[in-house]
């Protein structure tokens, strides 16, 4: 692109996405343009091996397309996307995906299957967060070329090194960002000392999708741009603009005003407030993240069972529910999300009250009559300063001193990856509606040395390993009776509400502010699909 164009392509940005900030006389947002306001300074990387945040995963949701896809309409089924169709070997243990024809990347270059089985080998090969993805399916460096081929351009074979569940492996790996397809020639074009393209896609996407980024501006916005040769027609909305708006305040404001189509981040009160306002609608659904406060195992205290357990009793789950996560979520102190296969009642799955006295006996059977210090960290969205100040007053009364600290959520990720924190208030999405999904990730711990660095593992992070867990979650994993199979998954359920490494307090609510105006907006627990949306 001349920089001429370039400079014409920024004043039209301009032009469009300062409709966000605009006063009253502003007009609507564009009728070929989703403008969308959202807290979105997470936003690290576009690289499907390595990103891990929320706002990142739907946003690459709809730039890259995977093997197989959630139904828009049903989050427990899977579909077809780039495969339009696969066959399952009789012993489980190989799937071959046919991909469709004609796929072609933002570059003009032709996809192929060869370039999805290069996509699959690098997440392994880079060995990034989200390898643990297929390693945790017997996928390594070492045989990753061999399980995962492509015989000609439109086939795909992945071997499995066990006879997993195969709704399972489509679940977690054809329908997750692992399995998309990345344009190899441009990637290798722009590798930088080996990294197969990693520096590039910090700011670009190179994959087959129904967008792709066209502009990046870290702390500010993002910008897709319809592509109008995808495989299943072009979006109905040439364009969507997200703005950093990190104030739900200023994102009430501004969808009042008709500023913004969508709004992400609205606290109960902007929600209860507008939810009686013409033009606007409150759109929910049932997320599978969980919010939880967080231990770092490594600290004295929290290295104790009966201090973890404590901090449970600290929690005002009621009290919560009604005010800060009305709008939010709903309490849930389980491991497994509501709506996953092997998931405990919504009774079971929080047996947990606020419960002083209860806190202070346990504090005193493990050695800490008089309490303890220690830090907790938080991020700017709106419920986790007065979750934080709320567990903090109370930790108080049983003589436990926490330090609150808030920070943008680059900086908590970071800190919280890298293991540099005491206590933080955090929140964690699985990609699957299957209790293994957060089994895997939240309480299994293959490896708790340091210089594993096995940071898309939670119960890594918080220095976390259980023997007896690890071998109950590896167990369920290949039990091929879904009775015991699920049973399986209770237990472990039950066994860490009493000694896991998180005090896990809410499973949140997809929820946003939606101009009327806007039509068919679809989103579910596994997906936003921006391309189905349109205006009239």
């Amino acid at each position: 692109m001349t920089d001429r164009c370039d400079r014409r392509w920024r004043l039209t940005l301009t032009l469009l996405a300062g409709a966000a900030l605009a006063g009253p006389a502003q007009a609507a947002t564009p009728r070929n343009a989703l403008v969308m306001a959202w807290n979105i300074d997470a936003i690290s990387t576009f690289d499907p091996a390595q990103i891990g945040e929320v706002v990142t995963s739907e946003l690459i949701q709809n730039t890259c397309d995977a093997l197989a896809s959630f139904d828009p309409k049903d989050e427990a089924r899977v579909v077809p996307a780039l495969a339009e169709r696969w066959e399952v070997a009789e012993d489980g243990r190989q799937i071959t995906f046919h991909l469709r024809d004609k796929l072609v990347f933002p570059s003009d270059n032709p996809g192929t299957a060869q370039d999805l089985a290069w996509s699959m080998q690098r997440v392994v090969k880079l060995g990034f967060g989200n390898a643990a993805t297929l390693t945790e399916y017997g996928f390594s460096k070492a045989n990753v070329e061999q399980m995962i081929s492509a015989p000609d351009e439109r086939t795909l074979v992945m071997k499995l090194d066990k006879p997993y569940p195969t709704n399972l492996i489509l679940q977690a790996i054809a329908a997750n960002r692992v399995a998309t397809m990345q344009d190899r020639k441009t990637l290798m074009a722009n590798e930088v000392n080996g990294d197969l393209g990693n520096k590039y896609l910090a700011t670009h996407t190179a994959c087959v999708g129904p967008y792709r980024l066209r502009q990046w501006n870290s702390g500010e916005s993002v910008v897709l741009e319809a592509n109008e040769n995808h495989w299943a027609g072009a979006p109905k909305l040439r364009r969507v603009i997200i703005r950093h708006v990190a104030e739900a305040g200023t994102q009430r404001l501004l969808l009042e005003k008709g500023d913004v189509d969508v709004a992400r981040d609205l606290t109960p009160e902007d929600m209860q407030a507008i939810e009686k306002m013409p033009g606007i609608t409150l759109a929910r659904t049932l997320k599978p993240q969980l919010v939880y406060w967080g231990f770092n195992n490594a600290h004295p205290a929290f290295a104790q069972e009966k201090v973890r357990l404590a901090m449970r009793y600290l929690i005002d789950y009621e009290a919560l529910g009604k005010t800060v996560m009305a709008y939010n979520g709903v309490p849930r102190a389980s491991f497994v999300q509501l709506g996953a296969f092997g998931a405990l009642d919504a009774k079971e799955g929080q047996p947990f009250s606020l419960d002083l006295a209860r806190a202070r006996q346990l504090l005193s059977e493990a050695g800490y009559p008089d309490g303890f210090e220690a830090g907790m960290i938080f991020s700017t969205l709106p419920y986790a300063a007065p979750i934080a100040q709320h567990i903090q007053a109370n930790a108080a009364k049983v003589g436990v001193r926490l330090k609150l600290e808030q920070m943008a959520n680059a900086q908590l990720f970071a800190r919280h990856r890298g293991r540099e924190f005491e206590t933080v208030i955090a929140a964690w999405q699985t990609s699957i509606p299957d209790a293994q999904g957060n089994a895997s990730r939240l309480i299994a711990n293959p490896d708790n040395r340091a210089e594993a660095k096995l940071t898309q593992f939670p119960s890594w992070r918080h220095s976390f390993q259980s023997e007896s867990a690890n071998r109950i979650a590896a167990e369920a994993l290949l039990e091929r009776d879904e009775e015991k199979r699920a049973a399986l998954y209770h237990q472990l359920q039950r066994d860490m509400m009493q000694s896991g490494p998180t005090a896990i307090m809410f499973q949140t609510v997809h929820l946003a502010g939606v101009r009327t105006s806007l039509k068919n907006w679809t989103w579910h627990g596994f997906g936003s699909y921006y391309d189905m949306a349109y205006k009239e």
